[in-house]
């Protein structure tokens, strides 16, 4: 999902829902030494399918699923992706982000997205080195980044992870681009909502991020997690001056093991 991207169109918002440097970096993978991986609310396997509505337009569906465990510069890191195909009369998206995350940090290791929105495509990797500090798109010249960095794809996994309690207010200056940063997570309200998976009672978390995009602080966005242990996003809603955004969970296939 580029949730920090600006739109300037209501065409474009479409795809900023869509909810996701095979140069010298990746030359660079020597045997690192590991701890236990971090308790998570999500194993391999777990799928969540989602019906996006542009106001009143089907806009498509959208898929999370968690694919499974690969080895990045000699670190296990679960493989995360976010597609989404869809959009409106006259303009068709097709996106696909991948995401690989530390199995113990829960860092982002690595970040390719493959864009096709109507007339408009790229296919652009980020080489994300948290031990160094440092990220690479494709084969430009590495730059600065954040202690414990996150991605776009990794993001509502981290969230996940963490929770978010009602009343709570929490600041998070860990996405990887530092300018894009600070991230602010609100405990909203306790509420109960019916998708097209059932019913849930949940906690609406507002997201805010400095910088454009559905999570952005003109956008009034919120998500409603799931209050059991595996604190599922079941719902995405977003409001702007000329549109609404809506994302909810039709389906959900569960991993191997919820291991918290």
């Amino acid at each position: 999902m580029r949730l920090f991207h600006p739109f300037p169109t209501r065409a474009a918002a479409i795809a900023a829902a869509s909810l996701f440097i095979a140069g010298p970096l990746r030359a660079q993978a020597a045997t690192t030494v590991q701890g236990p991986p971090a308790p998570v609310p999500f194993a391999v396997g777990e799928e969540l399918v989602f019906h996006a509505t542009f106001g009143v337009l089907p806009a498509g569906t959208a898929r999370m699923r968690v694919e499974g465990i690969d080895t990045v510069r000699g670190r296990a890191a679960y493989h995360v992706t976010f597609a989404v195909d869809g959009g409106i009369p006259f303009f068709r998206v097709h996106d696909r982000y991948e995401s690989w995350i530390d199995l113990e940090t829960l860092s982002s290791l690595r970040h390719v997205q493959h864009i096709s929105e109507g007339r408009y495509s790229r296919n652009t990797t980020y080489e994300i080195v948290p031990e160094r500090a440092t990220y690479q798109k494709n084969q430009e010249e590495p730059q600065a980044t954040v202690a414990n960095p996150l991605d776009d794809g990794s993001f509502i996994y981290a969230v996940r992870a963490a929770g978010v309690r009602v009343g709570e207010s929490r600041r998070e200056d860990r996405y990887f681009m530092p300018d894009r940063n600070p991230v602010v997570l609100t405990g909203v309200r306790e509420d109960t909502v019916t998708v097209g998976a059932g019913t849930f009672v949940t906690t609406v978390v507002q997201p805010t991020i400095k910088s454009g995009g559905i999570f952005s602080e003109r956008g009034e966005a919120r998500v409603w997690f799931t209050n059991d242990a595996r604190r599922l996003p079941v719902q995405v809603k977003t409001h702007f001056s000329k549109f609404s955004l809506t994302l909810a969970l039709t389906s959900v296939t569960y991993g191997d093991v919820a291991t918290r």
